[in-house]
């Protein structure tokens, strides 16, 4: 089985690791195109090469850098013509150039393809991007979902074929691991991880926070238009010296500044053009053995199950005693910090999801 994928998102070293998972298939023979970087909303991403045995990575040019949706491949004619696959997995949403682009390709050596979705809102797009959905539609032999809500969007817009919903990556469980234990006499340690921007519930975390007895510290990891406002507005609290900012950190050193946490917290709230798709950071705390607190948002209740805690988007009072009621309890942390542990073995790991890929493949192939 020759298996071609087209993935910017492959440019992150630790998601890498389902590479290697799925080249470790029976019969996959595997090669990944990916552009040199990726010009996203919070910086350049740099192709890092982390995981890289037992398939071939290829970096290709790519146009229109950082336009979402009408950046394309212009040599990946070549690559289609000279590698011949079976599968074409093309790790974009159907709306964009790049998987029209690479859908047509597919089917001009033979091979059956599938898209990749995130999109969990039931969004109508204007010319050309609903074209290049409905070509996609009616030509993709499946599609992936990466939650549950996605899965109902390509159902409500009339994709008929077969939809498996699974996660875009898993966690690699030996780099993302519990530590040795934080010192029993530390302040109380608040994490947050992402994109400080009002959507993801940055000030309500401070909110929450600032109502709480005791010693605590807050912790701020990421970039983001609301980060500045978000340091005035500890600085006029009297906060300043429990609030800590620091930048995007790259995906492979984030155990350490996982491991410094009590409680990881993501707080997103639901707009009228987004609501929390998956909450990756929430899997990589529950594998580091950090309890997780999240919003109903979109798919954080899928995520978390019942290895955490969830409170209703835009609770500050719900938050606030759900963290007082981790910070006094160190019973319910160690639990749950264990049950988090062991639902990411269960359902998350890098080793799964290109387990789950696989069978996609061969069902696209009629294979048993």
């Amino acid at each position: 089985m020759r298996v071609l994928m087209i993935s910017k998102a492959c440019l992150v070293g630790i998601y890498q690791r389902k590479l290697e998972e799925l080249a470790r298939q029976p019969g996959v023979t595997l090669k990944v195109l990916v552009p040199p970087s990726w010009n996203d909303r919070g910086g350049t991403v740099a192709l890092e090469r982390v995981h890289v045995e037992g398939y071939e990575l290829q970096v290709v040019p790519l146009a229109l850098n950082g336009n979402y949706h009408l950046h394309f491949y212009p040599r990946m004619g070549q690559h289609f013509r000279a590698f011949r696959p079976d599968v074409v997995h093309i790790d974009e949403e159907p709306y964009n150039l790049a998987t029209w682009q690479a859908m047509r390709l597919s089917a001009s050596v033979g091979a059956k393809a599938l898209f990749f979705t995130w999109q969990n809102l039931n969004r109508r797009y204007p010319p050309p991007f609903r074209w290049f959905e409905a070509y996609n539609f009616r030509h993709a032999a499946c599609a992936i979902a990466g939650n549950q809500d996605a899965s109902l969007v390509l159902r409500t817009k009339g994709f008929a074929k077969p939809v498996a919903v699974i996660p875009q990556f898993g966690v690699d469980t030996e780099r993302f691991a519990p530590s040795g234990g934080r010192s029993a006499h530390a302040p109380f340690a608040i994490g947050f991880v992402g994109r400080v921007v009002p959507e993801k519930g940055v000030d309500l975390l401070l909110d929450a926070a600032a109502g709480l007895p005791g010693d605590w510290r807050l912790l701020y990891i990421g970039e983001g238009p609301a980060r500045a406002p978000l340091e005035s507005s500890a600085r006029s609290a009297g906060l300043s010296s429990r609030v800590e900012f620091h930048s995007r950190v790259p995906s492979v050193d984030m155990p350490p500044w996982l491991h410094r946490m009590d409680v990881l917290v993501l707080p997103s709230l639901t707009r009228p053009n987004w609501k929390e798709q998956f909450g990756r950071v929430l899997i990589e705390a529950m594998a580091c053995g950090v309890p997780v607190v999240g919003s109903d948002s979109g798919e954080i209740p899928h995520v978390i199950g019942d290895a955490g805690l969830v409170f209703p988007e835009g609770d500050v009072d719900a938050l606030r005693a759900m963290l007082r009621g981790l910070m006094d309890d160190e019973a319910q942390r160690d639990r749950l910090a264990m049950l988090g542990r062991e639902r990411v073995l269960a359902h998350f790991t890098h080793e799964q999801v290109a387990a789950a890929t696989y069978r996609v493949y061969r069902d696209m192939l009629g294979l048993p």
